[in-house]
């Protein structure tokens, strides 16, 4: 048995000062990650900070007309939220497809945005790992990676993230909302995860000290149709294979606005900027549809087992844009 600390603050500063006090330490939500990667000597903190009695698990319109999510909001209580399901239902359909009803009852917003960036060599003290251990290599990109990335990796690193949560952010245009020893500060969603180059071990934009409070949604783009679609192995909860995050508006027949982010590619939610420049103004049809997937898919670098993957994504989207031009016109 290895001695642990355990905390539970009052407040979100007391918070942040008790990580100063402790160094080593770490924010503990629903533990849906972090325990589990304690219970395999992956995660060796000292002290766990709960943070789960901080007053951060609303969620309320903005005065933008957005949404504001609190950290600690559960997953099942978000994805139903009458909020989230009329106005962001792609957000909605993602914490559905992310998880087993049991760790949607637990994993909170804050957690599941800072899950660990993972594959199984990596849950594997056994084996070298450059995220876990740096320097060591990545035994993945010659063994198993038929699950892992084919956009922006590196020699470093070939993990994809996790997160079904995450790229309905990435497609909404969310922001994170963190605060530390410096005070408050926001960063986009879409520049809080990191893509591994020589750092692998580094998941987060987020500095030392640092607790997420929130996130913001900005308002939803006005007659918009939106959609999670997933591929997995199982129909059961699994990680996704590849997912796609899609928000369209069509109007006389022609794309007028699009965001695409896509899951279960890359190191971080892979926000589709290139198929989002192709798609804007262009008819709103299977062939642009096709040809946007390419310009985006361009950039792949599958490995031996994974190529499946970029054939597979670019289905996956123009089947979802197709649904959703149907929905967009109606």
């Amino acid at each position: 048995m290895k001695p642990l600390g355990y905390l539970r603050p009052a407040s979100v500063d007391e918070a942040v000062r008790a990580v100063a006090v402790h160094p080593g330490a770490r924010f503990l939500g629903g533990g849906t990650n972090l325990v589990d990667l304690m219970k395999l000597g992956v995660e060796t903190p000292g002290v766990l900070i709960d943070v789960t009695r901080l007053p951060l698990d609303r969620t309320e319109p903005t005065p933008e007309g957005g949404l504001r999510i609190g950290a600690t909001v559960r997953n099942s209580d978000l994805a139903a939220h009458p909020l989230v399901r009329e106005r962001y239902p792609v957000l909605s359909q993602a914490l559905l497809a992310g998880a087993s009803g049991q760790l949607r009852n637990i994993a909170t917003t804050g957690g599941n945005l800072l899950q660990r960036t993972r594959c199984p060599y990596f849950q594997d003290v056994s084996k070298p790992c450059n995220k876990r251990a740096p320097g060591t290599g990545c035994p993945a990109r010659e063994g198993a990676h038929r699950d892992l990335a084919v956009l922006g990796h590196s020699e470093s690193c070939v993990a994809t993230h996790p997160s079904d949560l995450s790229a309905a952010l990435a497609a909404l245009d969310a922001t994170v909302v963190l605060h530390g020893p410096e005070g408050e500060r926001t960063v986009p969603v879409t520049g809080f995860h990191r893509l591994p180059g020589e750092n692998p071990d580094q998941d987060t934009v987020i500095r030392p000290g640092e607790l997420i409070t929130g996130v913001v949604l900005p308002p939803a783009p006005e007659g918009s149709a939106q959609l999670y679609r997933k591929v997995r192995d199982r129909a059961s909860y699994a990680f996704a294979l590849v997912s796609v995050a899609a928000v369209l508006t069509v109007r006389e027949g022609r794309v007028q606005h699009a965001a695409l982010a896509f899951g279960g590619l890359a190191h971080r939610p892979w926000r589709a900027t290139a198929a989002e420049t192709v798609l804007r103004g262009a008819p709103a049809t299977a062939e642009t549809f096709a040809r946007a997937a390419s310009a985006e898919l361009a950039a792949a670098r599958p490995l031996r087992d994974n190529a499946f993957k970029v054939d597979l994504a670019r289905r996956l989207t123009v089947d979802a844009l197709t649904e959703l031009t149907g929905r967009a016109t109606a």
